[in-house]
């Protein structure tokens, strides 16, 4: 099977080198084609449907020989080599670990900017470190593994390769800045269309696990449905504000947005528990995802 061989690359071996990873390559090229074209939309969503059709195109060349050229169990490994690069939760999770241990409030702020975030955390308070340092679990739950498992179930390397490069587009393009303000445009929508399903697939299971955990998941429900829409991303509010019900934490960011506004901003403890919590749906949702590939696979339909 696929995803299973795929997430124990990932968390036994990580990331493979800059030069052999298909998004360094994707950043490469949306680099180099902001660096060319005019800020304008019509530009920008050229750009951005060359590189889908390079990468998805790509990706599909190279499932459609190794499922030829193999046998189906060799066929599966080489697959899972190449999905790899296309999610990450190791890499996530040690990236919050790192924050956690660091000591000096000072470099946990820089580690935060280095990692997890591109807002401003120069003057960000302690809890307010571990309520970004939270919200990017729970988005990046998302972003990093839910949402490329679920497009490779539903359309193989290719839609994985697709989402990817979307997910990639936006964090690098969908910023409203002069420059990228309508150059990024489409690149941003088509990120939010691509996560509309994952983002409240992660929700649900984010809920489901805070309740075999027990956690407080009548106040991730609660919190779930009043906040979930209150983040500029039509999103990433879906599993921060279930994050901030299930840990009783505001999660908040500086007049933009504040999600579980009762409680009180997390301590360590609450990011702590949170990296249990998102180990726990991240090991969940990949065998849901195995156990769909599998069936459909049996039944013909992969």
């Amino acid at each position: 099977m696929v995803i299973p061989t795929a997430f124990a690359l990932d968390v036994l071996l990580g990331e493979p080198p800059a030069r052999l990873h298909p998004v360094v390559w994707m950043g490469g090229y949306l680099r180099h084609m902001q660096r060319r074209l005019p800020a304008r939309f019509l530009a920008g969503a050229l750009a951005w449907w060359g590189g889908a059709l390079l990468f998805a195109g790509g990706a599909w060349l190279v499932q459609s020989a190794l499922l030829a050229a193999l046998p189906p169990a060799a066929s599966a490994v080489a697959l899972a080599v190449m999905l790899k690069p296309l999610f990450a939760w190791r890499g996530l999770r040690a990236a919050a670990l790192e924050i956690l241990r660091a000591d000096a409030p000072a470099e946990r702020r820089r580690l935060l900017s280095w990692h997890l975030v591109s807002r401003d955390t120069r003057d960000l308070s302690a809890g307010e470190v571990n309520g970004a340092t939270i919200e990017s679990l729970a988005e990046n739950l998302s972003d990093s593994l839910v949402a490329p498992l679920f497009w490779f179930v539903v359309g193989g390397l290719p839609l994985a390769a697709l989402y990817r490069f979307a997910n990639t587009a936006d964090a690098m393009w969908g910023y409203r800045t002069p420059e990228l303000e309508w150059f990024g445009k489409w690149a941003a929508r088509a990120d939010d269309a691509l996560n509309f399903i994952p983002a409240r697939l992660t929700a649900l299971l984010l809920l489901t696990t805070a309740w075999l955990l027990r956690l407080d998941a009548r106040s991730a429900w609660r919190v779930w449905r009043r906040d979930g829409r209150r983040t500029p991303s039509p999103n990433a509010g879906q599993p921060m504000s279930v994050a901030a019900g299930a840990l009783r934490v505001n999660l908040t960011k500086r007049n933009l947005y504040s999600l579980g506004a009762e409680f009180p901003l997390p301590a360590d403890e609450d990011v702590h528990r949170a990296l249990r919590w998102c180990s726990v749906a991240a090991w969940t949702w990949v065998v849901i995802a195995g156990a769909v590939e599998l069936a459909m696979q049996m039944g013909g339909l992969q």
